[in-house]
């Protein structure tokens, strides 16, 4: 599981002095469970604790958020956050349903949250988001015995501005790391298609191939045989939800990908391979803004 913090400065500058502002609607969506905690007093005052530098750390670890919020005590209260993890088989009816949609992954590859994502959770029975308050499970060491206490409310405030720059920290909340969430999703997406090529190998046993040689041969060809040129052209509309241009994940270039390179070393030019490896780092980086540009130019259509 990714381990993932904040210092002080960082969270003031998430927040700013006018707050969360205008969010997205899966941000919306988890500030709606703290909206809707009735003592309002406690609210305001856990607002001022996020906004005002009283939360010194937050971590999100595994399915855990660990946090600290100084309060009227000496030493910062220590909280604990956690949504309730589903189990793998769970996961398992998720996955299906995910893979069962193109756009479902190419949205959540470019960072952003389907709005209809509820439904791929809907084949386990479960949701990624809490319905309703009580199922964020919490604790702080403070002691005020309300549950969630003000200190608690501060870090539901932070964890939505989090959500906002990775959607991915709900899943990694629910049991599921970004990396190993899109491994599977990978892993189960060829299951789907080695699934589809033994339904067409089954099929094409049954093909009576004399009987439809004949009906082909009586057919005119097709204008792409007589015109190869076709073969590359597609002058339909793409589905705009199906068209998702994005940077590589993690800013890795294809030299990430290649490994480790055999080059060798001469004892007359020290550092020769890591000055060289650097280069070529930055050339790819460079060659990948390229095509980013390209890709996102208005002057060319896809």
């Amino acid at each position: 599981m990714s381990n993932i913090s904040a210092n002080n400065s960082d969270i003031n500058t998430a927040l700013g002095e006018e707050g969360l502002g205008k969010q997205t609607w899966w941000v919306e969506q988890w500030m709606e469970l703290i909206n809707s905690y009735r003592f309002k007093k406690r609210l305001e005052r856990a607002w001022s604790y996020a906004r005002e530098g009283n939360v010194t750390s937050i971590r999100f670890e595994g399915r855990r958020v660990h946090a600290r919020v100084q309060g009227t005590g000496e030493d910062p209260y220590k909280i604990k956050l956690w949504l309730d993890v589903l189990s793998d088989e769970d996961w398992l009816y998720v996955l299906e349903a995910l893979t069962q949609k193109a756009r479902w992954s190419a949205q959540l590859l470019a960072g952003i949250m389907p709005s209809d994502i509820e439904r791929a959770f809907a084949a386990s029975g479960k949701r990624l988001f809490p319905f309703k308050l009580q199922e964020v499970r919490s604790e702080c060491n403070c002691p005020d015995k309300a549950n969630p206490c003000k200190h608690i409310s501060a870090i539901y405030f932070l964890m939505g501005e989090r959500f906002r720059e990775d959607p991915f920290v709900l899943f990694q909340l629910r049991g599921r790391s970004r990396a190993r969430l899109l491994s599977d999703l990978a892993d189960q997406r060829r299951k789907l298609l080695d699934a589809i090529i033994r339904k067409k190998l089954k099929e094409s046993s049954n093909y009576d191939y004399t009987k439809n040689l004949h009906e082909e041969s009586s057919k005119a060809p097709h204008s792409a045989i007589l015109n190869p040129s076709m073969w590359w052209k597609y002058e339909g509309n793409l589905n705009a939800d199906l068209v998702v241009i994005t940077s590589s994940v993690d800013g890795n270039t294809g030299l990430n990908s290649a490994g480790v390179l055999p080059l060798a070393e001469d004892p007359k030019y020290p550092n020769a391979q890591e000055k060289f490896l650097n280069h070529l780092h930055k050339e790819g980086e460079k060659f990948s803004q390229h095509a980013m540009i390209q890709a996102m130019s208005t002057k060319e259509t896809i």
